[in-house]
């Protein structure tokens, strides 16, 4: 007996945290617009005078989800670099066990370029709310030449359409961090996963946590929401897709009409229906070019 109960131990002891067993893989999309201090535009522009801080921020935070990973028993951990350039974060201050990905493929994934069913949990650091969201920080969709993204009926932030990818392929969104109201965007949507909010908007502007303080939240955030992932659902829709996509200016709507499929439904709104939402995201892509 006291045989079987030391083997037992073993085997405990030799599952990685979070349940799996051939270890914990994690897929983290940092955006900018999120991270604590950006307030302004000129702030997550390269050509920003005050750019080079702020990146600098937002790779401290996007290191403090892999911390956080790595705590929880993740064996493998890749960073999608997902703003402007995807050239921001830089590499030399994320832990030498995670990889990272930068610049855009051209492809359909965008935010989550590298995403598969390889992956147990996503993260989303530094995420804004959709455009025309109230006191949030840089509220915007996509390219900001959206006024509005809704599958079925439902308006989503980029949160959401990037959840909907990582669903196709089985993964759920556990954790994620960035202002207020992306927060609470998130928890309405996907119900089960876990916020840290490192700022809160007063219309253009916003109280904001300390950098450190947002760090460790994070880190701890990440590391208690991959304790037990069992516990986060991938977040889907049902097919056929709907996409109502609303524009702001004539241009881009007469000329997402000519996308094979779509059509014109209202005063600068594209709708397109397909049963595959990489289709899409397809179409998204070439329309809000």
């Amino acid at each position: 007996m006291r045989a079987l109960t030391t083997l037992l131990l073993l085997v405990v002891l030799a599952t990685p945290l979070g349940g799996q067993e051939d270890g914990l893989k994690v897929f983290i999309s940092v955006d900018m617009e999120g991270i604590t201090g950006v307030v302004n535009w000129e702030e997550a522009s390269r050509v920003g005078k005050d750019y080079d801080y702020f990146r600098r921020l937002m790779s401290l935070e996007a290191n403090a989800a892999v911390e956080g990973a790595l705590a929880a028993g993740a064996t493998e951990v890749t960073v999608r670099d997902a703003h402007g350039s995807a050239r921001n974060i830089l590499p030399d201050l994320l832990h030498p066990k995670a990889k990272l990905i930068r610049d855009w493929s051209g492809g359909p994934h965008g935010m989550m370029d590298g995403i598969d069913d390889s992956y147990d949990a996503v993260i989303f650091i530094g995420y804004h709310a959709r455009a025309g969201t109230p006191n949030a920080l840089l509220e915007h969709t996509s390219s900001g030449n959206v006024l509005d993204f809704a599958i079925n009926g439902i308006s989503l932030p980029e949160a959401g359409f990037n959840a909907l990818i990582a669903a196709v392929y089985g993964v759920p969104v556990a954790f994620i961090a960035g202002d207020s109201a992306i927060c609470a965007q998130a928890r309405d949507l996907f119900g089960e996963v876990e916020t840290v909010a490192v700022k809160t908007g007063i219309g253009a502007a916003a109280f904001n946590v300390h950098p450190d303080v947002a760090q460790d939240q994070i880190r701890t955030g990440v590391q208690h929401a991959l304790s037990d992932i069992s516990r986060f659902r991938p977040y889907r829709l049902d097919a056929p897709y709907t996409l109502r996509l609303r524009m702001k200016n004539e241009t881009s709507v007469y000329n997402g009409a000519f996308f094979p499929g779509a059509r014109r439904t209202g005063d600068w709104e594209i709708t397109y229906v397909s049963n595959d939402f990489m289709q899409i995201m397809y179409a998204f892509e070439v329309i809000n070019r």
